[in-house]
């Protein structure tokens, strides 16, 4: 790795250490946590309850997990498990299918099981945000959220994914600082991007999205220094970020690309947020052009290691999640 890289690494991994150091209070989880069991999933007067851990026994200790609807193609379970091992923690990471409407129960179960903390994926960021005791900034200022935690008896809800982001491009050697930056997409993974950046100082943040209202909506998180553009304006951004799910496996979109690839040239940096495939269409263009660019597993685990700092108050290993993530979308 370059020297530059080692010195990005180690500037990233003091920020996750400043981030913890700053938070809330949390419990010695390792030494006190009292982890859940899966045949304490039925709660008294609640019915059935919604955390069965998918793939493990019932009767499996939980330490934490995340929640979707579906849940079974997460990575969530991959990485995070790599991050409790490669801490040495004897923690049990699952995926939780929860049915949309059914967040609250879900963060009642984890209360009472006093577990460590839960991921959030879709259709419950918003849910979740509404659920919670207290909101981190970030996810105050989004009104969603994909990491719950406990502090004491209170869960709070926090949003990693654009600090994630930012983080994962800081790990590569690229500066944000002052730069010029083109957002594609207004939805939540792109506001998430759209807010850090500009908590990050860039220069500008445009947002590039077919509907002018979302796009304007998307900008007003990065305050003064949002804004909205067009594709044809692509050439003038120093970043360019596909926050677009166009290019995604599986989907409408898979094998096309969000832009016209012609527009991209050597002096910029084209960050994508599809991982699946680990080499998108988009990524193709820019290897073909001489663009640097970055896969969609840095923002992937980078926010998932925000969320392991936060439940763990340790340094997340963030080579074995990269490592574990990597291998298993090769297998896909």
């Amino acid at each position: 790795m370059a020297g530059g890289c080692v010195e990005s690494r180690r500037r990233v991994l003091a920020v996750l250490c400043a981030n913890r150091r700053s938070g809330a209070r949390r419990p010695h989880l390792q030494q006190h946590l009292r982890r859940a069991r899966g045949r304490d999933s039925h709660l008294p007067g609640k019915g059935p309850g919604v955390l069965i851990p998918i793939g493990l026994d019932p009767d499996a200790e939980v330490a934490a997990g995340v929640i979707g609807f579906p849940i079974r193609h997460s990575l969530s379970p991959v990485i995070c498990q790599a991050a409790f091992d490669g801490l040495g923690l004897d923690w049990v990471y699952a995926a939780f299918e929860v049915a949309p409407g059914e967040a609250a129960r879900a963060l009642d179960e984890m209360r009472d099981r006093a577990m460590a903390g839960l991921s959030v994926t879709m259709p419950h960021k918003a849910d979740v945000a509404s659920a919670v005791d207290e909101l981190s900034p970030a996810a105050a200022a989004l009104g969603v959220v994909n990491c719950v935690a406990r502090d004491g008896e209170r869960l709070v809800g926090h949003n990693t994914d654009g600090a994630g982001f930012c983080d994962a491009l800081l790990a590569e050697g690229v500066e944000l600082a002052g730069i010029s930056c083109a957002v594609l997409g207004a939805g939540g993974a792109a506001r998430a991007v759209v807010a850090e950046l500009a908590r990050r100082e860039v220069g500008e943040v445009a947002v590039i999205a077919r509907r002018p209202e979302a796009a304007a909506s998307a900008a007003a998180l990065a305050g003064s220094t949002g804004t909205t553009a067009s594709l044809a304006d692509i050439g003038r951004f120093r970043l360019v970020v596909n926050a677009t799910p166009v290019g995604m496996a599986e989907t409408e979109g898979a094998g096309n690309v969000p832009l016209d690839p012609d527009l991209l040239h050597g002096g910029q940096h084209v960050a994508e947020l599809v991982y699946n495939p680990l080499h998108t269409p988009l990524l193709a263009e820019c290897h073909r052009r001489g663009v640097p660019a970055s896969t969609g597993v840095g923002m992937l685990v980078y926010q998932a290691a925000h969320a392991v700092g936060i439940w763990t108050g340790a340094d997340p290993p963030v080579e074995a999640m990269t490592a574990a993530a990597t291998e298993a979308l090769k297998g896909r």
